[in-house]
C-alpha cells in the first residue's frame, strides 16, 4: 500500500472513529443531549415566536409561546423579563413577580428585572421589604464599566440605575412611613431613610425633577419647611412646566402665612393644571387650595391693609396710564388699519392672538423663577 493511499485510510478510520465515540456519547448520554441540544433549540424557536408577538402586541400569543418555550429552555432570562411585563399589563402582579423573580435567578446582573420586581411590590402589592432587597442589590451590584468609543458604554447605563434605585429606595421608605401614623418614631425614621436615599439618587443625577419633587415632600411631611421649600424650587428650575411643585409649593407657603406668594405659585398650579381633563381630581384640589388661600388673604387685616395702598397708587397712576395709551394708540393706528399689531412678544393678527417665541420663553421664565427661593436660605448657608 503506497503511502498515499496509508494516509487516506487512517484519515477516514479517524474520522469514523470521530463518529462512532460521538453516536456512542448520543447513546450512553439521550438526556443530556435532549435536555442541552433538542430541547433548548425547540425552545430558543418558541421564544422567537413570542419576541414576534410580543412586537406586535399580541399578548395572548405571547405568553403562550414564551410558555412553551420556557418549559423546554427555562433558562431564558429575557423572556421571563417580557412575560412579567405583560402579565403586568393584565395586573396579575403575583405571576408577574414570579416572572422577573426567575429573569433575574438565571442573569443575577439583569438589573431591569429586579427594578421592575421592586416598582411592582412597593406600588402594586405593599411589599415595601422585598421591593427594597431587590433595590438595595441593584446598588451593591459591581458591574465591569466598559467603554469603546462610538461602539460601546454601559458606564451611563450604569449609573443611571443605580440613580433610579435610590430613586425608588427613597418612594418605598416613603410609603412605608405612611403605614406608621400611630408611630411618630418609625414615620421619623423611614422618613429619613427616604431623605438619605433621595439625596444619594441626587448625587448621580442632580437635575431629575421627580427626585427634587418627591425629596421636598419628604422634607415637607418630616417639618422640615425650609428644606421642602428649597426642593420645590429646585424642582420648578428643572421643570417649570409641571404643576406639582407649584401646587406643594404653595400648600407649603400657605402654612408659613406667605399667603400672597403662596397664591401666586397656586395661580401657576391652576394654569399648569388646566391641560388636564375638564373634570379631573387635581383640578378640584387646586381650585379647593386657590379659594381657601384667597379666603385667608382677604380675611387678614395686613393683607387688606396693604391691598388698599396698593389701589390707591394704581387709581393715581391711571390718569397717567389713559394719556400713555393716547400716544401709543396714535402710533399704532396704522398697524390696526393692517390689521396687525405687536407688543412685546404678542401678536394681534385679525384680532387673533399668535404666540411668539419671545412669548413663550418668557412664559417659560416666569414659570421657572422661583422668586420665593430666598424665604428657605439663610445668611449663614
Amino acid at each position: 500500500m503506497s503511502r498515499g493511499c496509508l494516509k487516506r485510510f487512517i484519515s477516514g478510520l479517524f474520522s469514523l472513529l470521530v463518529i462512532a465515540g460521538i453516536a456512542a456519547a448520543i447513546y450512553f448520554n439521550q438526556q443530556f443531549v435532549k435536555t442541552n441540544i433538542i430541547d433548548r433549540t425547540k425552545g430558543m424557536y418558541y421564544v422567537y415566536k413570542g419576541d414576534e408577538a410580543y412586537r406586535k402586541m399580541e399578548t395572548n400569543k405571547a405568553i403562550k409561546f414564551y410558555n412553551k418555550g420556557l418549559k423546554l429552555f427555562p433558562g431564558h432570562y429575557s423572556a421571563w423579563h417580557n412575560l412579567g411585563n405583560i402579565y403586568v399589563s393584565y395586573e396579575d402582579y403575583y405571576s408577574a413577580l414570579h416572572a422577573y423573580s426567575q429573569a433575574f435567578k438565571y442573569n443575577p446582573k439583569m438589573m431591569i428585572a429586579r427594578m421592575n420586581y421592586g416598582v411592582v411590590s412597593t406600588q402594586k402589592l405593599g411589599d415595601f421589604d422585598s421591593a427594597l432587597a431587590q433595590f438595595n442589590q441593584i446598588v451593591k451590584t459591581k458591574r465591569k464599566e466598559l467603554y469603546i468609543p462610538y461602539v460601546f458604554n454601559n458606564r451611563i447605563s450604569t449609573k443611571a440605575n443605580k440613580a433610579i434605585a435610590y430613586y425608588n429606595i427613597g418612594v418605598t421608605y416613603r410609603l412605608k412611613s405612611l403605614y406608621e401614623n400611630d408611630d411618630w418614631e418609625k414615620q421619623r425614621k423611614y422618613l429619613a431613610k427616604a431623605i438619605e436615599a433621595y439625596k444619594k439618587s441626587l448625587k448621580i443625577d442632580p437635575k431629575n425633577y421627580d427626585t427634587l419633587y418627591n425629596l421636598g415632600v419628604a422634607y415637607h411631611v418630616a417639618g422640615r419647611y425650609d428644606d421642602a421649600g428649597i426642593s420645590y424650587c429646585k424642582a420648578i428650575e428643572v421643570q417649570p412646566m409641571s404643576y406639582e411643585a407649584h401646587y406643594n409649593l404653595a400648600v407649603l407657603l400657605r402654612r408659613l402665612r406667605y399667603y400672597e406668594q403662596s397664591y401666586e405659585e397656586i395661580e401657576k398650579a391652576a394654569t399648569l393644571v388646566s391641560a388636564l381633563n375638564e373634570n379631573s381630581a387635581q383640578q378640584q384640589y387646586v381650585a379647593i387650595v386657590m379659594n381657601d388661600i384667597m379666603r385667608t388673604m382677604y380675611g387678614n387685616d395686613e393683607y387688606r391693609a396693604k391691598l388698599k395702598t396698593i389701589l390707591d397708587e394704581e387709581k393715581n397712576k391711571s390718569a397717567q396710564h389713559m394719556t400713555d395709551k393716547e400716544v401709543k394708540s396714535k402710533e399704532t393706528k396704522k398697524d390696526k388699519e393692517k390689521g396687525q399689531i405687536t407688543s412685546e412678544g404678542v401678536n394681534l393678527v385679525n384680532g387673533r392672538v399668535v404666540v411668539t417665541e419671545e412669548l413663550d420663553a418668557a412664559i417659560l421664565k416666569s414659570f421657572g423663577k422661583c422668586s420665593v427661593m430666598k424665604l428657605f436660605t439663610h445668611d449663614d448657608e
